[in-house]
């Protein structure tokens, strides 16, 4: 057994969700295109090597823990592999109840600090509270997710069938419809206007966050 398929047993044997790849091109299609908790990288893959996916990762994703798990063990090597935006650098051989131990060391950091802010509006991922101008904003659950999602991808093109896969968790042909009336709640309910349009229509295709 390979050491991925080991890592994605061991896993889902404790309840996580996994996804392998096996090339660094796909790595780095894969974590641009969806949410993850956690990523797990590898320095040398083909293709793309995993110093470049940090890096690239990192430029549109400043929160989400990412963990190298590599046979590159030298000092330099571990600083390279932090400075390119790694949360922490495990050396292979390694034991997997340490592995583990720090995966949920870096998930409970992360939730603690999940402090999103999209100009005027700031989201707490970890009391479910949403400010605008420190005033605080009701939101039921849905919208919370939708709007979570839009400020993590930030400048990027949410599609409404990523939307719909995401915050809905529908991965069959579903009316995204029910992603207009939610994106129309939630601009009402933030009381957004031509001079705060955050959340912009590209039609079409979906949305996107942007702050003016």
């Amino acid at each position: 057994m390979g050491i991925a398929s080991f890592l994605k047993q061991g896993l889902e044997e404790e309840l996580f969700e996994v996804k392998v790849v096996a090339t660094g091109i796909q790595g780095m299609e894969i974590a641009l295109s969806e949410d993850f908790d956690l990523l797990i990288l590898d320095w040398m893959l083909p293709g793309k090597t995993g110093i470049e996916i940090c890096q690239e990762f990192r430029k549109s994703n400043t929160t989400t823990p990412v963990i190298f798990l590599t046979a590159k063990d030298t000092v330099n090597e571990t600083i390279t592999g932090l400075q390119s935006g790694a949360n922490d650098y495990i050396k292979k051989p390694f034991h997997f109840d340490e592995l583990l131990a720090r995966i949920h060391a870096q998930l409970r950091l992360n939730q603690k600090s999940k402090i999103l802010k999209l100009g005027t509006i700031t989201l707490d991922a970890s009391t479910h509270v949403v400010t605008k101008n420190e005033k605080e904003i009701s939101l039921t659950q849905k919208e919370f997710a939708l709007l979570q999602m839009l400020i993590e991808n930030k400048d990027q093109v949410c599609t409404r069938t990523h939307i719909i896969e995401q915050v809905w968790d529908i991965h069959f042909d579903y009316n995204t419809g029910v992603i207009d009336v939610f994106i129309n709640a939630l601009r009402k309910k933030l009381d957004l206007n031509e001079t705060e349009n955050y959340i912009q229509t590209i039609r079409g295709i979906g949305y996107i966050a942007k702050e003016i």
